[in-house]
């Protein structure tokens, strides 16, 4: 090795470093411990033992989760997914909300496909219908829901941004046929990684494995995943840790429990500003069912976040136009409140 290269790698290592130093995601995470061993240092074994537990158990499913997308990605699996844009404008709303809550794209990373459909021409109702249900499901949060809160809950959330992304793609439609929005767009997002291909052969390699390119590409997309999500899912359980030893189970089931009217819409005000992604949400969600969070509060809560969380909404505000931006907001937060009712009148009947 040359000593140009040496010193190459020696950059690249300590810029690594500074990231990793700089990063606010794990910034919080020790700013906790440190707390915690400041303020209540008797509680701090107690709080790593919860991470310990809740990151063994959870540890098997998340590297399932993180392979499927990875997979998905390395294949070129993902192509295929603009194909259900096409056809008449109710089916293509429908095929988008379905593809949209099981597709494995989060609320950050379907922008590009977004941006690429708009700019092909693909009209707003059905993007819209996929961009509202993508963020809410995909396989990873089905099996790490699955795993954190149960299954029943993550078989409802599914079908939640499912009928969320009829409610908005329809809703879109309406407006579009009434001249509203012709031109969503305000330009196209700069940094797209590939235009999508609405007509045209699909090139899906099943078995990427056999291309040194793609393997590269999954074990990438695994590494860059897995980094995303192992952070914000240890920010997690570290704060659920935190809930468990200092919220009083009456203060959240007066707030957000069974008997309070207003817990769904008070979830849903709580869950708008969280900075929390869809996997970061899941401990979290479960801690506070334990302590007495209803059901629908409960899935109001992570239909919400998931929607208008932080970097969605700014992702979402430098696309499109301020009335479409305005209206994304307003379909996500009004289409989490009525499925978060009608979700807690299912779960007390059955």
């Amino acid at each position: 090795m040359s000593i140009n290269e040496a010193l190459q790698n020696l950059s690249h290592s300590r810029s690594r470093l500074w990231a990793l130093l700089t990063d606010r995601v794990i910034l919080a995470s020790l700013s906790i411990v440190l707390l915690l061993a400041i303020v209540d240092p008797a509680n701090l074994p107690v709080s790593l033992a919860f991470l310990w537990d809740a990151v063994v158990s959870m540890a098997p499913f998340f590297a399932i989760a993180i392979g499927l997308a990875a997979y998905f990605s390395a294949t070129g699996a993902d192509n295929l997914i603009a194909r259900a844009f096409s056809g008449s404008p109710m089916t293509a709303i429908a095929a988008a909300s379905m593809v949209g809550a099981l597709s494995p794209f989060c609320s950050c990373g379907v922008i590009p496909l977004v941006a690429s459909l708009l700019t092909a021409g693909v009209p707003l109702a059905p993007v819209m219908a996929f961009w509202i249900a993508s963020p809410i499901m995909d396989p990873e949060i089905f099996v790490l829901t699955s795993v954190g809160i149960g299954f029943e809950f993550a078989i409802g959330k599914t079908f939640i941004a499912v009928a969320l992304g009829l409610f908005a793609g329809s809703a879109v439609y309406l407006l579009q046929q009434r001249g509203w929005a012709a031109d969503p767009l305000k330009g196209e997002l700069s940094g797209c990684r590939k235009k999508i291909s609405l007509t045209g052969p699909v090139d899906v390699q099943w078995k990427f494995w056999q291309e040194t390119d793609r393997s590269r590409q999954f074990a990438s997309a695994a590494a860059s995943n897995g980094w995303l999500i192992g952070r914000w899912l240890i920010l997690a359980f570290l704060i659920e840790s935190l809930m468990v030893t200092y919220i009083p189970t009456s203060f959240i089931e007066a707030l957000v429990g069974q008997d309070n009217i207003f817990a769904i819409p008070l979830a849903v005000l709580i869950g708008i500003p969280s900075y929390l992604n869809g996997y970061a949400a899941i401990p979290l969600v479960s801690g506070l069912i334990d302590l007495g969070m209803s059901q629908g509060a409960a899935m109001a809560f992570m239909t919400a976040g998931a929607v208008s969380s932080i970097p969605a909404a700014i992702a979402v505000f430098g696309l499109v136009k301020k009335p479409v931006f305005a209206l994304y907001l307003f379909l996500g937060v009004s289409g989490s409140i009525v499925t978060g009712i009608a979700w807690q009148v299912f779960s007390e009947s059955f």
